[in-house]
This record gives C-alpha cells, structure tokens and sequence, in this order.
C-alpha cells in the first residue's frame, strides 16, 4: 500500500495494527460505537501495508500530538513558533491545518493564564454554581487552590454542586463566561458538554491539602453520608499503590491477610505487583505466587473487592496518622 493512497480511516487502522493489541484496546476504549464500527472494518479490510508506510504514519500521528500539545499549552501561536524550529514552516502550517478543524477552546480557558489568587478575588462572590462550573473546568491541582481558599461553607456547596453537576448546556456555559469575561469563548458544541460529577471532586480533593480535605468531608457526611462514602472509595485506589514510599508499603502489608493480597495481585499489573513484591521477604513472594498459580480463575468482584480491602487499610492508616498521603507537589506517602 503506497502512503499517498491511504485515507484517514486506512491511517488510523494501520496506526492500531502497528502499536499492538493492548495500547490498542485502549484506544478502543475512547471511541464512539459508530468509530469502532469503521475502523474495525478498515483493519479488517486493510491489504499489506509495507514497513515504511507504518514508520510514515506513526511518525505523523507523533507530530500530530504533539502540536495538539503545544497548542493545548498556549494556543496556536505558541505551537506554530516551538513547531517551526523543530519540523520546519511548512510541515508546521501542514499540522495546524490538519487540526484546525478538530480544535476548540476549553470553556473558561482564559482563566487558565491567570493566577489563582486573582481567580479566587474574581469569583468568591459569585453564586456557588457558577463557581462549581467554573473550577470543574480547571485543572484540579489549580481548582483546589481556589477550593482551599474560599469560606468552609462555600466549599461545602461548591463541592456538592460539582458531585451532582452532571450535563451542562453550552448556552449556560456561554453566557457566564459572557458575564464573567465580557466575551464569548468559541465554542461549536453540537450537544450537551458533561462536566463535574465525582471525579471531578476527587480530582480536586485530591489535590487539596489534607486538612482541607478531612474539614470538608466530615462537614459535608453530616449532609449526605452516602456520596462521601463514593468519594472516599476513589481518593485513593489500589493502582496507586505504585506512588507509596516502601515504607508506608510494609506498614500496610502488616494488616494485610495473604490471601486478600494473592487476590488483588492477581489481577494487578505488572507495575504494582512487582512493588508489593519488592517489599515482602522472598519466602513470602514464593507463596503468594504459588497461591496466584494455583488458584484458577477469579471473578472480577472478587478481585476488585481483596484489591478495596487494602485500599481501605491505606486510608485507615492515613486517617489514624500512621502513615501521610502527601499533598500538592508531593506525589508519595511517607511514614
């Protein structure tokens, strides 16, 4: 297959045949039913494709991202003048053509060059959704500066109305930027933009410091047990096991039943089990794994139920101050 002849879809099924299964089933993951439909479709039509047509897409689909990261960055004067350098004029008037059409301004992007403080005098007298659908935008670690910094109570509703924001309009989006920015950001949605919900207040929370985050929590059971307890099941899941010191690794392992451990291991990645592995003693590995082998298929609940167990413990053990989920820039526990 010659690379002049290959259309977008061609482009994208000889991208996935050529990254592999698994970081293409990932992939899949993001697509809409009609995409996989018609890409599935191009792999399984796709005739030979000679080695240096792949090496040609790959290679473009790597310039492709990262313009849309330079963009993403700083707009598209800053991509164009970084990409020039690298790939040259007219390759780079190439990419940002090709990603023109693709492109949208995020809502409330401008805040995004701004600094926190001066966000926090700009909105803090704002009603608490507005504020809600302003931060549920932000990056989260830029949100919980904001978050920290308003009234225990504000927090509280804002936090709450983020949990249940759900499906916004983008004619509500348009006209409070309008009001806040007297402008209009563009925006082209054909539908309704999903935003909040609760992952954006873990996102947030957990970027929080942890007095903030213990402050608004206990504050806000009080109100509604059920979605704290939601909350809390995602602050902290068990692939994150990777971010622990090893220190903070064996205080948890202690309480720990092997068996729940054999369980949640054996359907971990490679990552975390070589982790827990590495701080366990050799005759404890031997048995664990001994006990992975042997003990046939597991079902998913079950899996994921040993894996919540130990989640839990981390979150005890934080809790009681045995060990300390750092904050902010700090991206590990530490007993």
């Amino acid at each position: 297959m010659a690379r002049e002849k290959i259309s977008p879809k061609e482009k994208a099924a000889v991208l996935m045949i050529t990254i592999g299964q698994e970081r293409a089933a990932k992939i899949y993951k993001h697509l809409s039913e009609e995409e996989i439909e018609q890409l599935t479709l191009a792999i399984t039509t796709m005739r030979r494709v000679e080695p240096e047509v792949k090496e040609s897409v790959v290679d473009e689909f790597f310039q492709m991202c990262i313009a849309r990261k330079y963009i993403s960055e700083g707009g598209i004067d800053y991509a164009r003048e970084i990409l020039s350098k690298a790939f040259g004029e007219e390759k780079t008037n190439e990419l940002i053509m090709k990603l023109s059409s693709s492109l949208r301004v995020k809502p409330f992007d401008f805040i995004r060059k701004a600094d926190s403080a001066q966000v926090l005098n700009f909105i803090q007298n704002e009603h608490p959704q507005t504020i809600a659908l302003i931060l549920s935008y932000l990056e989260p670690r830029y949100a919980a500066q904001i978050l920290s910094n308003l009234p225990l109570d504000k927090q509280l509703s804002v936090i709450a109305r983020i949990a249940n924001m759900g499906v916004t309009s983008p004619e509500y989006i348009k006209e409070t930027e309008r009001i806040l920015e007297k402008k209009l950001s563009t925006l082209s949605f054909s539908d309704r933009s999903v935003t909040g919900g609760i992952d954006s207040v873990v996102s947030i929370l957990n970027s929080v410091d942890r007095g903030t985050e213990r402050h608004l929590l206990e504050a806000l059971e009080e109100t509604d047990a059920e979605l704290v307890e939601e909350i809390r099941k995602r602050m902290f899941v068990f692939e994150d096991i990777v971010k622990l010191s090893n220190q903070a690794i064996q205080r948890v392992l202690k309480e720990i039943d092997n068996r729940d451990l054999a369980v949640a291991l054996k359907g971990s990645s490679e990552e975390v089990a070589e982790v827990i592995f590495r701080n366990i003693s050799s005759r404890l590995q031997e048995m664990i794994k001994e006990d992975i082998q042997y003990m046939g298929p597991v079902r998913v609940r079950d899996v994921e139920e040993a894996q919540q167990k130990i989640v839990n413990v981390i979150r005890q053990l934080d809790d009681a101050g045995e060990i300390i989920i750092s904050r902010g820039s700090e991206d590990e526990i530490i007993v």
